[in-house]
């Protein structure tokens, strides 16, 4: 005897009947559903929601003008709107930091440290523009939250 199992060679029949269209054609979707649901990100659930993106240069600019606060891994500077709005937050790394690939490295840890950190610390309709600076690739990520806390406060009085 081989050691090989006998398989059937025809395949079993399937035991319901095969979609067809309705003799008036396929209704397809019920009407009135809209349609199918928008794809993107769905919203978080008991988070604080992430401050909004500078991304003008006169945001910028303006921000430049407002206070500002020194660490070592980066400069805070913060601006009072008095619009009424939510907090913003922009990202800038200067080309004496490095290539685009340490830039973004930089950039990327302010954003993180940023979406944990500044929804409870921010003042609402206030800009902040974070400078990184070349110490904030290397500072540990603990030192980055207080020197965050620290400048906040700082830029708040």
């Amino acid at each position: 005897m081989s050691d090989e199992a006998h398989l059937p060679t025809e395949q079993a029949r399937p035991q319901t009947a095969s979609r067809l269209p309705h003799a008036l054609g396929d209704a397809g979707r019920p009407q009135g559903s809209g349609g199918a649901p928008r794809a993107g990100p769905q919203a978080a659930v008991g988070v604080a929601p992430t401050p909004e993106r500078l991304r003008a240069r006169r945001d910028f600019l303006a921000a430049n003008k407002g206070r500002r606060a020194v660490t070592d891994g980066f400069i805070l500077l913060a601006r009072d709107r008095a619009d009424g709005g939510g907090v913003r937050v922009g990202f800038t790394v200067t080309k004496k930091i490095g290539n685009s690939v340490v830039r973004n490295r930089l950039k990327r840890r302010l954003r993180a440290l940023v979406s944990e950190s500044m929804p409870a610390l921010a003042s609402p309709a206030h800009d902040y523009v974070l400078i990184g600076r070349e110490a904030g690739l290397t500072r540990a990520y603990a030192d980055l939250i207080a020197d965050l806390q620290r400048a906040v406060r700082k830029v708040a009085r």
